[in-house]
């Protein structure tokens, strides 16, 4: 399956939007649970333009600079609808290097096994920090608005996001902990 052609359609459902503005929205809103580059975005657009999923229009920046604005099609939209629609089997845990390598843990002596928990630590309480100042700004932290909006949708992402934060530094630190106390 191709889940990249369903995140671009649902973003392009939401508003029409340069190939730009769509890795804007990855660098951003969806870098919390979704990331695409450069290189997959624009050959995706592609598809879903030859598949007419998508069409666009050229729009000129400045005095010359053209620029295409994705729009989706009835048939993309109707596609993107029943992606939604469908129920989602649980996907394989996700690739986390930290993690493997701490699998092989015996390879290493006590010094670097705290060195290695310590820097992910700090590098998720980072994180964390970026989340929570997000979650501070967002509408939606100080009132709950219009459940099933857009921006609903980027609420609950970003709270479990948060919830993800907090787990992880938590399980470290008691890792931390063990480590130092035997």
């Amino acid at each position: 399956m191709r889940t990249l052609k369903y995140a671009i359609l649902g973003l392009i459902n939401r508003n029409s939007m340069t190939g730009y503005d769509l890795m804007k929205e990855f660098n951003t809103d969806l870098v919390n649970f979704w990331y695409a580059s450069h290189s997959q975005i624009y050959p995706e657009l592609k598809k879903l333009t030859k598949e007419g999923l998508i069409t666009y229009t050229t729009v000129i920046q400045g005095e010359k600079m053209e620029k295409k604005l994705y729009s989706i099609t009835d048939e993309g939209r109707s596609d993107f609808i029943s992606w939604i629609r469908e129920q989602d089997l649980l996907e394989p845990t996700p690739k986390d290097i930290f993690r493997l390598k701490t699998y092989f843990i015996e390879s290493m002596d006590k010094s670097l096994m705290i060195n290695h928990f310590n820097y992910q630590l700090v590098q998720r309480l980072e994180k964390l920090k970026k989340l929570e100042n997000t979650m501070k700004d967002h509408p939606y932290a100080k009132k709950l608005g219009k459940i099933g909006s857009a921006k609903y949708g980027d609420y609950i992402v970003l709270k479990g996001a948060i919830m993800r934060e907090r787990t992880y530094i938590q399980w470290l630190e008691e890792c931390i902990s063990e480590m130092e106390n035997n």
